[in-house]
């Protein structure tokens, strides 16, 4: 037990991202109204006019549900499920404190990335898979400190016996395994690690499960699946429920994951590994020794979507780790930027005689999960873009033949999908094509003036090719219908060239829309890259791109010089590859999604009221000076949250129990609560008093995401009304009469950002400013102003930042009571809360070193950064008798942090300082020399 405990503190300093990433607190619009189907291993939330969506969702879990339990356990917990419609973003979680799960249900237009399977299917069986593993992993020291801390304690616990790889991995190959397509069958999801093995990079598994700031790492899914997938083929379908049950009960202690393998396959867990990439590596016919690369090359840039200018010109979009995504006209060997993009949410564009259009991202005012995706037109010439259309949802947009007319994928709230004709000049909309078949479209083009090509998915899943007569909406089939994913058509002439897959790789193929002649171009290995994507057809060139570790590299040849091979349509629009994986097809849940019924289910209201003090989990929550314990609540909506919490502030040494609430399903977020202090501390005429404290407040804040364009904008605007009884400790009641008093506080926080780059430390233009008024009404005379700015400058280099601190306090004059005090008082000083401070602070940021390297499987530093800094603060006050207190407060010094990840797991950045005192500290140690460890750490 003993062991368990010194497991526990480290448990307490890694941050669960799992639990909060997704989550948006107050996020939809009061006016929706929702449904519910309720069964016994899940409820289904979803929005009025969502009844089909939400029937399919309950039906796939109902069926699904037993077949697949026995591979990972028969513990059954029901679990909520919120369809959200609002929000353009294709993405799902399942999470803990709360138990809960949301489905972002707008699928995204590329079939090659996720697949073409219906998108609230393809979330359920993969997303239901993630509720039966928490259900499941809530044993022995997991289950401990679910009992210590709640369902933020067994998320932690699971988190760190249990890797995401493998939560992501088993979700992926039971997509897989209950549909006839999943992730696992397509080449798309593991052209990263083959892209990897063919240049030979030898990655250590530390880096492959933290990432770098300077090579392509590919993310944690595909790891997940290819060790999934073996460990079931070779050591059975019960191979993972024996391995995560002992793993999550902490079998072993210390990594315990590594030990249940070694216990169930006879391997350690690198042996294990390394069998399972050799696996996969013989599937694509990968020889480690072939094919290195010779020099020691970083990650350089993902070139995509190119498109001709003319015959010895392209333009294209270029992402790097450095900078943010441009769009790049090349001629020659030649690049050159033309224009930043603004925020998207994929790369995508069209261009057509100097002009582009591309969809951009762009949030609601207000509400969190509503989104929108709106068209931009940049000028090519000039550098000049401009927005088209405003509060849409449109995608892969591409430009008819006279450049008059735009043609988009709309994708409705209502999960029904349409083509949109947009005007040019005006962006307004000219005409809807008719979807009689409910189809799903993906990258539509202009054929001649009155037809469009599209690449379409059916609502099973399966796709083709489509000829589309733009006044009736008449389908024309051109390929067989199959579940291998098409995507990224072009027109050049009479001919259709596109990517889709074929065996175990993603291949170009052109189509004659005359003769309907299919023909595949050979698989020329250019520059390393694997798979053929995005093709970009001039009158003499043809270019495409193909994944490398470096990146998506761009390959032109002579169009003379292509050589294509005429292949059978039904040749080329075959079955799916299992790449070796029989265990997919071996026993009776199979294939299950076809077999799942459209049965009729009772739906009925789903009230926004239900469960909303929902509490859920004890949250250590250290960030000094507070160190803070709370009992966390949310309810299912996130509509309201709520937290009973004790904290101890270092700096005056007060203890304080606390309710607050907030309720965010309304314009302004509505907040409220209770604390009361043991202790508190002020400074008065040259010495300290000490009283208790009792607070009732109340208030609202406005939170606006003014983001739009290429900048990120936010403004949180709010005043609270606070009712605090104080009580002076001995021997003070003597000198100062208990009292009661009302102030105001207002806030406004401000931030304008533009994009940051991986590898940039902080954005390269920023300014952010807070502004703080606090203001009695009634029963004392008192008030404080703060205002605390930062402005973020390029350095001499590409991640270097100078960022500048001006900040400014003042409040009454001896006063009693203080008001909490935020002002950034010089680094290295113990600070005071004076009557007047004013502060001016640059900071000078730079990356140190990227190690790449790691301990013991449960440290890894991904980057060392420095940070040299000089603080000015000159502060006022008035001694006991009366006269003018005056001090100047200097420091500099440096700062170095890690940014690191414990147990291959919870990001963490920590660091240390060096502040050298230039005036003296009179209200703390002596000696001009300070050190300090930096832990901002937010615990769950």
């Amino acid at each position: 037990m003993k062991s368990h405990f010194y497991l526990l503190l480290l448990l307490l300093i890694t941050t669960t991202a799992t639990i909060s990433k997704a989550q948006e607190f107050g996020g939809n619009p009061p006016s929706i109204k929702w449904k519910q189907i309720d069964m016994p291993a899940a409820k289904v939330i979803f929005p009025n006019g969502l009844d089909s969506a939400g029937l399919r969702v309950a039906n796939i879990i109902r069926r699904m549900n037993g077949s697949i339990q026995p591979t990972i356990g028969f513990k059954q917990r029901q679990i909520s499920i919120i369809l959200q419609n609002q929000t353009t973003i294709a993405n799902a979680y399942v999470g803990l404190a709360p138990f809960r799960s949301e489905f972002y249900l707008t699928p995204e237009q590329n079939s090659f990335d996720i697949g073409s399977l219906s998108w609230p299917e393809q979330l359920a069986i993969h997303e239901f898979r993630h509720v039966q593993q928490y259900n499941n992993f809530n044993v022995g020291f997991s289950h401990v400190l679910k009992v210590l801390f709640g369902e933020g304690g067994q998320a932690v616990g699971n988190d760190i016996a249990i890797p995401n790889w493998f939560f992501e991995g088993d979700a992926v190959f039971n997509e897989t395994h209950v549909s006839e397509q999943g992730r696992g069958r397509l080449p798309f999801f593991f052209n990263g690690y083959r892209a990897l093995w063919a240049d030979g990079r030898d990655y250590s598994y530390m880096k492959l499960r933290n990432g770098s700031f300077r090579d392509y790492i590919p993310d944690w899914y595909p790891l997940g699946y290819m060790m999934v997938s073996y460990g079931r083929e070779k050591y059975g379908d019960d191979f993972w429920k024996k391995v995560t049950q002992d793993a999550a009960a902490y079998k072993g202690v210390f990594f315990p994951l590594d030990k249940a393998i070694k216990r169930y396959s006879g391997k350690d867990f690198d042996q294990f590994r390394n069998d399972g990439f050799d696996f996969y590596k013989k599937q694509f016919q990968i020889n480690p020794s072939l094919n290195q690369s010779l020099t020691k090359q970083h990650f350089d840039a993902d070139r995509e979507y190119p498109a001709y200018v003319n015959d010895s010109t392209l333009v294209y979009m270029k992402s790097t780790y450095n900078h943010i995504p441009v769009f790049v006209l090349k001629t020659g060997s030649h690049e050159r930027t033309i224009a930043v993009r603004s925020v998207s949410l994929d790369t995508y564009f069209a261009y057509h005689y100097g002009k582009v259009v591309y969809a951009a991202y762009r949030p609601d005012l207000r509400w969190n999960y509503r989104d929108y995706s709106e068209l931009m037109l940049l000028d090519l010439n000039t550098g000049e873009e401009h927005r088209l259309t405003k509060g849409t949802k449109y995608f892969s947009p591409d430009f008819s033949p006279d450049g008059k007319t735009i043609v988009a994928v709309k994708e409705g709230t209502n999960g029904k999908c349409d083509i949109h004709l947009i005007n040019v000049a005006d962006g307004s909309l000219i005409a809807i094509v008719p979807n009689k078949e409910n189809l799903f479209y993906t990258y539509p083009k202009f054929y001649g003036e009155s037809q469009l090509i599209a690449a379409v998915r059916t609502p099973k899943g399966e796709m083709t090719l489509d000829l589309i007569d733009i006044k009736t909406g008449q389908n024309k089939y051109l390929l067989p219908f199959s579940y291998q994913p098409i995507a990224f058509p072009i027109v050049k002439n009479d001919t259709v060239y596109f990517s889709a897959t074929l065996g175990i790789d993603d291949r170009l193929f052109g189509l004659s829309l005359k003769t309907g002649k299919l023909s595949e171009l050979k698989k020329y290995n250019l520059n390393g890259s694997i798979g053929n994507y995005q093709p970009a057809v001039s009158d003499n060139k043809f270019a495409w791109v193909g994944f490398t570790a470096f990146g998506y590299r761009l390959n032109e040849l002579d169009k003379s010089k292509l050589e294509w091979a005429e292949i059978a349509p039904a040749a080329a629009r075959g079955g799916l590859s299992n790449f070796g994986i029989h265990a997919l097809t071996r026993d009776s849940s199979t294939d299950l999604l076809a077999k799942v019924k459209n049965d009729s289910l009772p739906i009925t209201k789903y009230h926004k009221s239900h469960h909303l003090l929902n509490f859920h989990s004890l949250i250590p929550n250290f960030v000094d000076p507070d160190y803070t314990i709370s009992l966390a609540g949310e309810n299912v909506l996130n509509t309201l949250q709520s937290q009973l919490s004790f904290t101890y502030n270092r700096d005056e040494g007060y203890k304080e129990f606390g309710f607050d609430a907030i309720y965010g399903s309304l314009f302004p977020y509505i907040s409220g609560g209770s604390d009361y202090y043991i202790g508190r501390r002020g400074y008065y005429k040259g010495s300290n008093i000490y009283w208790n404290e009792t607070d009732l407040h109340g208030g609202f804040e406005l939170p606006l995401n003014l983001s739009e364009g290429k900048n990120l904008t936010y403004l949180q605007a709010g005043s609270d009304l606070y009712y605090t009884s104080v009580n002076f400790q001995q021997p003070y009641r003597g000198l100062f009469a208990d009292r009661t008093y009302t102030y105001l506080n207002y806030y406004l926080n401000f931030s304008n950002t533009i994009q940051q780059a991986k590898q940039n430390i902080y954005p390269r233009l920023g300014q952010s400013i807070y502004l703080n008024y606090k203001s009695a009404i009634s029963g004392i005379a008192s008030e404080q102003f703060l205002a605390n700015g930062f402005l973020y400058l390029p350095g001499f280099m590409v991640n270097h930042n100078l960022v500048f601190n001006v900040a400014h306090q003042q409040k009454n004059k001896n006063d009693v009571i203080d008001f909490s005090n935020d002002f950034p008082f010089s680094r290295g000083y113990t600070a005071e809360n004076l009557y007047d401070m004013n502060k001016a602070g640059v900071s000078y940021h730079f990356p140190v070193a990227y190690p790449d390297a790691g301990i013991a499987n449960a440290f890894y530093i991904s980057r060392i950064r420095g940070d040299a800094f000089y603080d000015y603060t000159h502060a006022t006050d008035f001694n006991t008798d009366g006269s003018k207190f005056k001090g100047t407060f200097r420091s500099a010094g440096a700062e170095v942090y890690f940014d690191s990840q414990l147990f291959n797991q919870g990001a963490i950045s920590f660091g240390f300082r060096y502040s050298y005192l230039v005036d003296p500290d009179i209200f703390g140690g002596t000696g001009h020399s300070r050190f300090e460890i930096i832990v901002p750490v937010t615990l769950f």
